[in-house]
């Protein structure tokens, strides 16, 4: 729901069909994580796949890849979230939000506040329950109001006067942000009970679920907003909450504002905690200078230096990139470990392995084909930019290994760097 307008306007109203074709490589991605999860059960990650399967450096540039990711996740929910509060307090400017935002995911990290599993489960219910009345609201309005008829039912999957290629294939580079995070359920393998069957189940079965759920969702908003306009530049972010305002008024409006709102807080303070711990596993590992980014706050437990730098980066971000360069930031990362890991099942599944298991070839093989189509239909600035990041990425790496060898530490960059 959150990247509804950006990639509605992309893919000129495709939104259904970029979900649905993002999920094709999901898929094949979430098979090869599950593969992968067996061979390397205590060390579930991208950047160990592809660096003991292909290359130590080429491990490196998928883990410092998975790191943007990282610092981008928190960043672009500060974005979103500034949005949807300005829907409910238009008269406080964006840029007091994004710092108040930024603020707060910093705060409660330093406090070393994590939800536990039950109030994710709570609030997973919630949002469900908004998503089924969504769902009620719109279908109403769209057999009394909407009435489509023949074709027009066709029209959210595709649209002969909008369509083109090229927006499609953009749009689904854009879309694929629904379905983000889904590898990490791979670095679960030492918690899971019977690891080589239930890695494998439960990463298939969030890209598919995720996928039903996301299709549907934006299947009935397009028929809700048939227009063929692109979402104005004033709520295109959060083009969905207003989708919900003609659907089921004011009151519908704020429930889903809400609930998006709370939805991407949760988000942004999980994601900087995550990026904070990711540089801190890199600091102890020898990627990044220990002094600073391996240092734990003793009385927290909680690598606060760096709670503070992915706080700084995520404030500065919001005032330089929109949300949707953010998000095709981020998908640029994402793309580079899911070919990398594709890569990786291809390589030991067909080579390697005396264990044999179906489609050994062709799911790795599609899934990398597939994930590498759509980072190639990535906008070319964020391509540009994504380079210039593995480009800084291979400098300090470089530098580190020289500075290890002077210091006498290990010569070589640890598995801890990214775990």
């Amino acid at each position: 729901m959150g990247i509804y307008g950006v990639v509605s306007n992309v893919a000129g109203g495709h939104v259904v069909s970029t979900i649905l074709i993002a999920m094709v490589a999901m898929l094949f991605t979430a098979i090869s994580y599950g593969r992968m999860a067996r061979v390397y059960p205590s060390a579930g990650s991208a950047y160990t796949y592809v660096g003991r399967e292909i290359h130590p450096v080429l491990g490196y540039v998928v883990g410092w890849s998975m790191l943007l990711d990282y610092i981008l996740n928190p960043l672009i929910c500060v974005i979103w979230c500034s949005d949807a509060a300005r829907n409910i307090l238009p008269q406080i400017p964006y840029a007091a939000w994004a710092v108040a935002f930024a603020v707060v995911f910093t705060a409660l990290n330093l406090r070393g506040v994590r939800a536990s599993a039950r109030f994710n489960s709570l609030l997973a219910l919630g949002m469900s329950i908004v998503v089924a009345v969504f769902l009620a609201y719109a279908i109403r309005y769209i057999a009394l109001v909407v009435r489509p008829v023949g074709g027009a039912w066709l029209v959210p999957f595709y649209d002969p006067t909008t369509f083109a290629a090229s927006r499609l294939f953009r749009g689904t580079s854009i879309a694929a942000l629904t379905y983000i995070g889904f590898d990490g359920i791979s670095t679960m393998s030492e918690e899971v009970e019977n690891p080589e069957r239930n890695i494998m189940l439960a990463t298939v079965l969030t890209c598919l679920v995720i996928g039903i759920i996301a299709a549907v969702t934006t299947y009935v908003a397009q028929l809700a907003w048939p227009s063929r306009s692109p979402f104005p530049a004033s709520i295109v972010d959060t083009a969905y909450v207003h989708i919900a305002q003609r659907v089921g008024g004011k009151f519908l409006f704020h429930l889903l504002n809400a609930t998006l709102l709370i939805a991407n807080l949760g988000s942004g303070v999980a994601a900087q905690f995550g990026a904070a711990r990711l540089l801190y596993g890199m600091g102890r590992g020898g990627a990044l200078p220990r002094r600073f980014f391996a240092s734990i706050d003793e009385r927290k437990g909680i690598p606060a230096r760096n709670v503070l730098a992915v706080g700084a980066c995520a404030l500065l971000g919001a005032f330089l990139l929109t949300y949707e360069r953010g998000a095709e930031l981020l998908n640029f990362g994402a793309f580079i470990a899911f070919m990398g890991v594709n890569a990786a099942a291809l390589i030991h599944y067909r080579s390697r392995s005396a264990h044999k298991v179906a489609f050994a070839t062709t799911a790795p093989l599609l899934g990398l084909l597939v994930s590498a189509f759509i980072w190639l239909n990535l906008n070319h600035a964020a391509q540009l930019l994504g380079l210039l990041w593995i480009v800084a990425g291979l400098i300090i790496y470089s530098i580190m290994l020289r500075t290890n060898r002077k210091t006498g530490s290990d010569a070589a960059i640890s598995d801890a760097a990214f775990e």
